[in-house]
């Protein structure tokens, strides 16, 4: 069977190759519907729409196979720890550009230097978050702990770091791909992209497309995770020492979470993985020797799955559980400086100027992450900022404004970012957020399979996430790797992404 990835033009001004940024054809007001409709469109892995029966027959085969094989979560509305609804997903792969895909991946071990460097360089991260911490008191809180067990001395010099780096093709930059952020913290979806890949296999074999091993690629997304954690866990050196998951009082996005555990068991049948809330370390918790114990059992590596909103900071006894992990020798993940490292506004600075050249010494590696960047810009008081926001509220439809937060929900577009930026910009709050480019992904025909809902066909956009893991001290990095990917898609005309946020599905590249 022949596949063809081609590019259709939808461009208003009628132009092949048009830039909406910079078309004079076209007016100001136009320009967000023009984004809306997406400049251009990728064909999907088979031709659509199938036929009825043969959609009614695969949607049902389809849930009934991710039911059983663990694409569920808990419901939002009617909590049973009893039972999994199954979660939203895509009935088919999307196409997906494999140069793109592959620079990306090679790519993550750089991120990942990046990244650990940051985290370890004070100066750097006081200097980028100086302005955010005194109009931002979540991230300034995060910096006060920082600066606690930094002044007191760092009970442990390691830190694991499991990574996510998003990315999505831009239309306006020639398809490339383009990051949209990196996620240091709480970084999910290890079990789910490797399994939507299996999923996306068994339909094309049911719809008897042969010949999809070189379109679907492998995802040791789970194991790879897996084998950092039992590799830190080592470290420390204490073979009765357990894997404390973090966790939310009501966790949602069960069996991502667990099957992550059960595989580091599988691994490891030494290693106890227990799970416990903010509450819990608060109130069972101590240090003995600046050895974490909860519940009377030693803890090796505490493994963050909550810990990145300030919702998951209900009360003060919860940032207390959160500095009492932090003075302990277990091994974090993340760190509370590779919890910093992760903001907005570190990635905002990474992509100054000369900035990457502080921890990259190689110019081809520099350039290869440099060239995954889109525009960022900052927000500071200054005549630079003042610039960058008189150039936003001019155009809106051009940005997206961004503050230090991640979960989905949060960002800010179109007239939107003009009246947020209209709000703030005489006032020092303008400091916690940054500013970015607005990426013009294409878009693809695919089925968005719902719990309760009939399968809906529709445009849909990509977000590729791929993993990385490092382990390493402020002196030298000792493991790094890229270790998988997913996939989520969203409706063309949904801005927010974010699976258990309710904004998107669960997907798989199909590479062309």
């Amino acid at each position: 069977m022949q596949f063809r990835y081609t590019l259709k033009n939808l461009c208003k001004c009628g132009s092949k190759v048009c830039n909406w940024r910079t078309c004079t054809k076209i007016s100001t007001q136009n320009q967000s519907c023009i984004h809306n409709i997406h400049n251009c469109v990728m064909e999907p892995c088979i031709p659509l729409p199938l036929k009825d029966d043969v959609l009614t027959e695969l949607t049902q085969k389809a849930k009934d196979w991710a039911l059983l094989h663990g694409i569920g979560m808990r419901s939002s509305k009617d909590i049973n720890k009893d039972t999994i609804q199954l979660a939203p997903f895509v009935l088919l792969p999307s196409t997906f550009s494999k140069k793109e895909f592959d620079k990306a991946k090679v790519a993550q071990v750089l991120m990942n230097e990046i990244i650990h460097k940051a985290a370890h360089s004070y100066n750097f991260l006081k200097q980028c978050l100086s302005g955010t911490v005194e109009v931002d008191p979540f991230t300034a809180e995060l910096f006060r702990i920082y600066e606690t067990v930094r002044r007191e001395g760092l009970a442990q010099s390691l830190s694991l770091g499991l990574i996510r780096s998003d990315y999505m093709l831009d239309t306006i930059n020639e398809s490339c791909l383009k990051q949209v952020e990196i996620n240091t913290i709480a970084a999910g979806f290890g079990w789910m992209g490797p399994i939507s890949s299996k999923l996306h296999r068994y339909v094309l074999h049911e719809l008897g497309i042969p010949d999809i091993e070189n379109h679907i690629p492998r995802n040791n997304a789970l194991r790879g995770l897996s084998e950092a954690i039992n590799f830190a866990w080592k470290l420390y050196g204490s073979p009765n020492a357990v894997l404390l998951v973090i966790v939310e009082e009501q966790t949602y996005n069960l069996c991502d979470q667990r099957m992550l555990e059960f595989d580091v068991r599988e691994l490891n049948n030494a290693i106890r993985v227990i799970r416990r809330t903010f509450r819990n370390i608060a109130s069972n918790g101590k240090l003995k020797d600046k050895r974490l114990f909860i519940d009377e059992m030693e803890v090796a590596v505490a493994y963050y799955r909550t810990g990145y909103s300030p919702d998951d900071y209900k009360s003060y006894q919860a940032w207390d559980a959160r500095m009492l992990i932090e003075r302990s020798k277990a091994i974090k993940c993340p760190s509370i400086q590779y919890h910093l490292a992760g903001t907005k506004k570190v990635q905002q600075e990474l992509n100054r100027k000369g900035v990457l050249e502080s921890f990259l010494s190689n110019s081809e590696h520099i350039d290869r992450v440099r060239s995954l960047f889109t525009g960022l810009y900052s927000l500071d008081m200054n005549e630079e900022g003042d610039e960058i926001i008189k150039m936003a509220i001019d155009n809106p439809s051009k940005y997206v404004l961004k503050p230090q937060r991640e979960g989905g929900g949060n960002n800010f577009y179109d007239k939107d970012v003009r009246i947020m930026l209209r709000k703030m910009e005489t006032s020092e709050e303008r400091n916690a957020y940054i500013l970015m480019d607005l990426i013009s992904p294409p878009a693809v025909l695919n089925y968005i399979i719902a719990p309760g809902s009939p399968p809906e066909l529709c445009k849909v956009v990509g977000e590729l996430g791929v993993f990385g893991a490092t382990i390493g001290s402020d002196k030298e990095i000792f493991y790094n790797e890229e270790v998988g990917h997913l996939l989520r898609t969203k409706r063309f005309n949904i801005r927010e992404g974010g699976v258990v946020a309710g904004f998107a599905a669960l997907d798989s590249v199909f590479l062309v």
